[in-house]
């Protein structure tokens, strides 16, 4: 009887421990809970005057074809350019099954709002969409083939590196 009863007893203790740490923990992430911004990342001032050359380039990498994957690139890509507005200068290399979101007439699913978006992203803000030229020849695509705001180079994997070599930075998912 003794056994069980401290067995009950000591049930009960880690029961309320366990319940008061949850309690802690629930408190840190309610509303009170603000995250300590970057120093480094309060957008400094700069002496660029608008229309000179973007002082922030980035490149991405655009290689599935799954929806929540591209949605991810595609609101990245928007977040970037509401934080730099016209101060970064946006690429994205499409190689594989990626390319289909350039196609004029995909052969793989393309969510339809990705497809706006990429245009949208095009013509709007000039970001600037490469189809791999590797990727085109094994579809048997051509330049035609392609929406008209699409470049191509001969090897997305080549784009990618000579971008960066230019100071664009590589932002891949």
């Amino acid at each position: 009887m003794r056994l069980l009863i401290h067995t009950l007893i000591v049930s009960l203790a880690l029961f309320v421990g366990l319940n008061q740490t949850a309690q802690a923990a629930d408190a840190t992430s309610g509303k009170d809970f603000k995250l300590k911004p970057v120093p480094e990342l309060q957008n400094p001032p700069s002496d660029r005057f608008p229309g000179d050359p973007a002082e922030h380039k980035a490149v991405y990498m655009w290689n599935k074809a799954d929806a929540e994957y591209q949605h991810a690139i595609l609101n990245s890509i928007q977040a970037m350019i509401k934080y730099y507005g016209d101060n970064v200068d946006i690429a994205v290399v499409a190689i594989g099954p990626g390319l289909h979101a350039l196609a004029k007439e995909p052969k793989r699913e393309v969510d339809p709002l990705t497809y706006e978006r990429v245009a949208s992203f095009a013509k709007d803000y000039n970001v600037r969409w490469i189809a791999c030229g590797n990727t085109m020849n094994t579809v048997h695509w051509s330049q035609s083939d392609m929406r008209p705001f699409a470049e191509y180079a001969e090897v997305g994997a080549a784009a990618l590196m000579e971008l960066q070599e230019e100071g664009y930075k590589l932002l891949v998912w």
